[in-house]
């Protein structure tokens, strides 16, 4: 099991039917972060026959390149690097890799090197790892080829402040941005305008080289420019897009000095933007999604369809505040149990994207757990329903829980212990409300990151 409390969420249900609502939402949810291994995606999209890579509709003959270089970054770095070694180690000149620090990595081949680096709060080991990896693309000439494995989590995990931008500088910026609830393509807007490795900058230090990048997506529909912040891909966003988002969300003037000269410099035109579309550096590159949110949802609908259930794929794509999808899944809930509706129970209904907390109180969870605790009170007092949403890197928030679980007695349960849900909902405190409880799902990190996913599930009662 990759939940590691998976019988005691199981047996916290205070009924049979509720027990088995548990145990179907965590089987699902099991079974894809099972599915969802790193090294499965890359060899789903790769494969080789003698001296020819074979990735989707392109072929790379190895034979015909001088070097072949490997780089990577970001949560799944370490095991997508284990598959490519295990593809072309023979062909592999060498390679640099940031991991992170929770997780362990030895070279196949013992030419890959690699740095353990925080996230999400950038560290000095990522800054230290990313010039690594940024000379080691520099080196390529035209006649090399670069594979670059990229993942959630890049681009905290390579910060490489750009010229007269400290790394505490970046890091207090990104503090702000992550805090104030801003979208994930906001804040890496901001990030790739401060930095010398983002938004296209890697593709154009491996330029003239032929640059393979096989992706996994932790961004609500895989845009390229987004997904660790695109550094092999063309960046459409500009330096006043980066100020416009943030005087949006009122912190233009608490992020550092440095941050607002290089930003406005950038509006006047003296520093250089990163590389658009149609830039000549992008003229060899190509990038591959190799997993994907979309993928965790068909993955989580299969293993419900064997189970026995009538599933619905909702939705891979959403979005918004975490309180108000919260509570919006809860009235779905409602629904099933009042209408059979939208599918007939037995029902499992499935939906994967990233939610947003605006943080208003001071106290712990993430996004996943707020989200549960927002559905917990619509479905107060209903019989078989459970809904239960995690992180698919197994991080949710600042917190070591990867999401939470909850049925129709969660709140009753609540009350008898004299919790609030509407006090710990308002003080962004969903980590100790279901901590109380025993209702936090705990997976460690997955090695992996496709955003989050959430499974619904009511069952037909007497």
């Amino acid at each position: 099991m990759r939940i590691r409390n998976f019988e005691e969420l199981v047996a916290n249900g205070l009924t049979d039917e509720d027990k088995e609502a548990r145990r179907i939402c965590l089987e699902v949810l099991d079974k894809v972060i099972e599915e969802l291994d790193p090294r499965k995606m890359v060899f789903s999209k790769v494969r080789r026959t003698g001296s020819k890579l074979h990735i989707d509709r392109l072929t790379l003959d190895l034979d015909e390149f001088e070097h072949v270089y490997l780089v990577g970054f970001g949560k799944a770095s370490h095991l997508m690097a284990e598959a490519m070694e295990q593809l072309i180690g023979d062909k592999l000149t060498r390679g640099f890799i940031n991991i992170l620090k929770d997780v362990s990595f030895e070279s196949l081949t013992g030419r890959v090197e690699s740095k353990k680096v925080s996230h999400p709060i950038p560290d000095e080991e990522g800054l230290l790892g990313a010039k690594q990896i940024l000379k080691l693309v520099s080196d390529a000439s035209e006649k090399d080829l670069v594979i670059c494995l990229i993942s959630g989590g890049g681009s905290a995990m390579t910060p490489l402040p750009a010229e007269d931008i400290t790394l505490k500088d970046k890091q207090r910026t990104t503090q702000a941005l992550l805090k104030c609830g801003a979208r994930i393509d906001e804040v890496n807007a901001v990030r790739k305008h401060i930095s010398a490795f983002k938004g296209g900058q890697l593709a154009r230090a491996a330029y003239p080289a032929t640059v393979l990048s096989l992706i996994v997506s932790d961004v609500v529909g895989d845009p390229l420019e987004v997904i660790a912040s695109g550094p092999t891909s063309p960046d459409p966003s500009t330096f006043k897009d980066a100020y416009e988002i943030l005087r949006r969300y009122g912190i233009w003037e608490s992020v550092p000095e440095s941050v607002r000269r290089r930003i406005e410099a950038g509006l006047r035109g003296e520093v250089e933007e990163t590389p658009k579309p149609g830039d000549k550096v992008f003229e060899k590159v190509h990038n591959l999604i190799v997993g994907n949110n979309r993928l965790a949802c068909r993955i989580a609908a299969e293993r419900a369809q064997k189970l026995g259930l009538n599933t619905l794929i909702l939705s891979s794509v959403v979005e918004g505040e975490a309180r108000h999808v919260g509570t919006v899944y809860g009235s779905i809930l409602v629904e099933e149990v009042l209408a059979d509706s939208p599918v007939e129970k037995p029902a499992a209904i499935i939906a994967g994207g990233e939610t947003t907390v605006t943080v208003r109180g001071s106290g712990l969870g993430g996004r996943n757990q707020e989200l549960v605790l927002s559905a917990s009170r619509k479905i107060k007092g209903l019989r078989g329903v459970t809904i239960a949403s995690l992180g698919t890197d197994g991080i949710d928030g600042p917190t070591d829980a990867a999401g939470a679980i909850a049925d129709g007695k969660t709140v009753l349960r609540a009350e008898e212990k004299g919790l609030d849900p509407e006090k710990y909902l308002g003080d962004n405190d969903s980590y100790r409300f279901f901590k109380s409880l025993g209702d936090l799902i705990f997976t460690g990190p997955t090695g992996t990151n496709v955003t989050d996913i959430a499974v619904i599930v009511a069952l037909k009662t007497d």
